[in-house]
């Protein structure tokens, strides 16, 4: 019996509850049910988040349906909980956890395999993997940011260019583009920004890309020798496809290029450069690194639409229509 469980005068038991977007069975939109589930219970070195926003991926379809069922090594379990980015307040702390009081603003990183996403009036998450949302950003900016955001300053790091040098940014209007066009202009980088429409070369250069073409219509190798007639350094590549894979052809031989795992299509064939693939970094030290950059300069997520969590079977019909920047659900 859960330890939380309290007895009714009549003798039932009684188990805390919230209300959540589960899933009973992988599938389709339509496979998505709001109904009580029970409260997570708060371990030694946990923080439990009242959420106010929670943010919606394209990842998050994927996972829906089933793709990534078995793939982190721990079984998947019903009802199923969505939602890998949250922002909120916290509700509770374990008793190893000091960082933290409750009513603090946070945003989080988590992974609903196996204690359940944010797609929730609570989530329950590792203390490591929470952070503090900084005093100029709003909550529901927050909660669409954490893993986009990680995963762009993660492949920064790994390209490690210097401050004047050449990067590619593919797919700059989307939710890691357009945050990863932010954090290299913050370390100097020159950004090629190749988005998808106008609003979304709008948007790359309002973000700070010295350049910014739209990558469905526009010659991308042509723009490419323009802005670095020697070969661009370096390319980060946010979405996959035939124009993505031909455009690593302006990356130098000796370039690099970073590809988050789970941008699909893979590549069909090598470029030139160095292709390194990778995950986010989501611990405490990556976070802190990222608060430090969003409190000194003018960084923002864009959030395109935010749903109430009651249509949240819309957001998930939005994921395949044409926006900028992020979706979100307003939890509570």
């Amino acid at each position: 019996m859960d330890s939380r469980a309290e007895r009714t005068a009549d003798g039932a038991i009684v188990v805390p509850q919230m209300n959540a977007i589960v899933l009973d069975r992988f599938g389709g939109v339509d496979e998505l049910s709001s109904r009580p589930i029970p409260l997570p219970e708060v371990g030694d070195d946990d923080v439990l988040i009242r959420v106010e926003f929670a943010g919606v991926g394209s990842w998050d379809a994927v996972e829906r349906e089933g793709d990534y069922d078995g793939a982190f090594g721990v079984a998947s379990a019903f009802p199923y909980v969505l939602g890998w980015d949250a922002a909120g307040t916290v509700a509770a702390v374990g008793r190893n956890v000091t960082r933290f009081d409750v009513g603090e603003r946070v945003y989080a990183a988590t992974m609903p395999v196996p204690r359940g996403g944010f797609y929730a009036e609570y989530g329950l998450v590792e203390a490591e993997f929470v952070a503090r949302v900084p005093d100029r950003m709003p909550t529901e900016q927050a909660g669409a940011m954490a893993w986009d955001a990680l995963t762009a300053l993660s492949g920064l790091d790994l390209l490690d260019l210097r401050p004047d040098q050449t990067l590619m940014v593919f797919g700059a209007s989307g939710g890691i583009g357009h945050l990863a066009v932010q954090l290299a202009r913050h370390s100097g980088i020159r950004v090629l920004a190749v988005a998808s429409g106008d609003d979304g070369v709008a948007l790359a250069r309002r973000l700070g890309a010295d350049e910014a073409i739209d990558g469905r219509k526009d010659d991308v190798l042509a723009a490419a020798s323009e802005f670095a007639p020697g070969g661009l350094d370096a390319a980060l590549v946010t979405a996959g496809g035939e124009t993505a894979e031909r455009s690593l052809r302006a990356i130098r031989n000796s370039g690099r290029i970073a590809w988050p795992n789970g941008v699909l299509p893979m590549p069909v064939a090598s470029p030139g450069a160095t292709v390194s693939y990778y995950d986010g970094d989501r611990s405490r030290a990556a976070t802190d690194r990222l608060n430090a950059i969003i409190e000194s300069s003018s960084f923002e997520v864009h959030v395109a639409r935010t749903f109430p969590l009651g249509q949240v079977k819309d957001a998930h019909r939005a994921l395949n229509d044409h926006y900028v920047g992020k979706l979100a659900l307003k939890v509570g």
